[in-house]
């Protein structure tokens, strides 16, 4: 239970006051006329200090132990911890009103603190002091701004490495399966050549199955000969294990399917068994077909591998690894990786509607924060839509500037909240999913590229509009060969 608060010791006090850096070196009268009007706190382990929603009304000067504060509404919000020797709670001219979390002591802790209805005498009679509450205010926010935009990058990089995560995995397990699969076919065909030898073929009889087996897999990838629906696969295949029975070929079923999806010929198949005969027939299509199924598997394994290595030069080429800060990047392939880092929440149920000005020029641009720029809007708007929905990305020139639009059918902004859409730390999401950072610093980057931002909504259509120009600013700085350029000129293009 909570100690109640006392009058400290004037002395002590006053010796204690003089190790905190805001207060060392006050005056002793000033020092004397805070202590007279501060209380010592004093909290055991684990004890409450103050629940979400109460009244701050005081300064407080740790002098032991330590608090922290959490958002109890955000079990993964970030804690913010008080330590001995440090001023916290209410600052002079700061616009808090009540806690907006959990204050609870870690550690046994002492504070003195001063109400807040003390504090016009305070910054009247003490300005030096007022004047380093402030300072410290600012440093507060800072470090409150800082801790919750790191918050908001690290969510956005979670969602961004699941989905990644997601799409990486599909073709990882296919090339996995593939390979175990082909180790299987290997031993098939290794089996059906060792029944071949064993066959006295003629030079002829060899050259014809070897020519049988190259237009079968040669067929087997071409793409027009191969039937669209499943359901006309499956009757060839069907056609193809009642032909193989009428022959007396031993388990046509395993045989079928690969023939099938090779596009075999009937009348190729019945020239080479008239060629070589039914004894060998049999075994020959057991060598075909387990070669059909190889080439498939490599076939599969090629695809799975370069879709893995297509996913890591978008993620390479997204965060601009290796690469200058400043350079000239191309807007539509920047937008369409950035689309492909977001394919497993696409996939859903969200169609994409792409609008690229073919002649769009390159832009100078820091293209690792522009990308956090497009990340944030597509996100958003894959959110309104709640995973179904159409998205629109249209890229155009507009004179010397580029504009790049993001819009999406979701439900749309109310007109009430636009105007504080871009503002720090207003959000319009449930607790826990969003900081209010996103389009804060959607709105800063673009600034930083001499840009600008506006939002579009009704019910039914938003749009995000960015517009960057096509080239920066130059900067001249005094170091930077100054000498050699004309003063006036160099004045004027400053």
């Amino acid at each position: 239970m909570n100690t109640p608060p006392q009058k400290p010791q004037r002395e002590t006090a006053i010796r204690e006051l003089r190790t905190i850096t805001v207060f060392s070196d006050l005056p002793e009268e000033d020092l004397a006329w805070l202590v007279e009007r501060m209380e010592e706190v004093r909290l055991e382990a684990g004890e409450v200090y103050a629940r979400e929603g109460d009244s701050i009304d005081y300064l407080s000067v740790m002098m032991e132990g330590e608090f922290q504060f959490q958002k109890t509404s955000e079990p993964g919000a970030p804690v913010f911890t008080a330590r001995a020797g440090q001023v916290t709670g209410l600052l002079p001219f700061s616009r808090m009103t009540k806690f907006m979390g959990l204050s609870r002591a870690v550690l046994d802790s002492r504070a003195y603190r001063l109400h807040k209805s003390h504090f016009p005498e305070l910054l009247q009679r003490m300005p030096v002091l007022g004047q380093r509450l402030v300072g410290l205010m600012a440093d507060r926010i800072r470090e409150t701004t800082r801790v919750e935009t790191q918050r908001d990058k690290l969510m956005a990089l979670g969602k961004l490495s699941a989905g990644l995560a997601h799409e990486l995995n599909n073709p990882a397990a296919a090339a996995q399966r593939a390979a175990k699969s082909l180790r299987e076919a290997m031993e098939n065909v290794r089996e059906a050549s060792l029944r071949l030898l064993q066959h006295p073929l003629s030079n002829e009889q060899r050259q014809a199955i070897v020519h049988f087996e190259r237009e079968i897999t040669d067929g087997a990838w071409d793409s027009a000969s191969k039937p669209s629906d499943p359901i006309v696969q499956s009757d060839r295949e069907a056609e193809l294990i009642e032909c193989l029975e009428e022959h007396g070929i031993g388990e046509p079923w395993k045989i079928a399917g690969p023939l099938a999806e090779a596009n075999a010929d009937p009348e190729k198949m019945d020239a080479l068994r008239a060629l070589i005969g039914d004894g060998v027939f049999g075994d020959a299509l057991h060598r075909v077909a387990s070669i059909v199924t190889i080439f498939g598997l490599i076939h599969e394994i090629d695809n799975s591998t370069k879709r893995i290595s297509e996913l890591v030069t978008a993620i390479k080429r997204y965060s601009y690894m290796d690469q200058a800060a400043m350079k000239e990047v191309d807007l539509r392939e920047d937008l369409d990786n950035t689309l492909k880092i977001f394919g497993h929440w696409i996939k859903k149920g969200i169609s994409i509607t792409r609008d690229y000005d073919p002649a769009l020029p390159l832009v100078c641009a820091y293209g690792g924060e522009l990308n956090q720029v497009w990340t944030n809007l597509i996100d958003n708007a894959i959110g309104a839509m709640r995973g179904s929905g159409d998205l629109k990305v249209r890229v155009c020139r507009e004179l010397d500037s580029v504009f790049v639009e993001i819009g999406d059918n979701g439900p749309g902004i109310p007109a009430a909240i636009q105007s504080n859409i871009f503002d720090p730390f207003f959000t319009t999401k449930s607790v826990g999913e969003g900081t209010g950072l996103g389009l804060d610093t959607v709105s800063r980057i673009v600034q930083k590229h001499h840009g600008r931002i506006e939002v579009k909504s009704k019910p039914g259509e938003t749009r995000f509009i960015v517009h960057i120009p096509i080239k920066q600013p130059k900067i001249i700085r005094p170091h930077e060969n100054a000498e050699e350029l004309d003063p006036a000129a160099a004045k004027e293009e400053v």
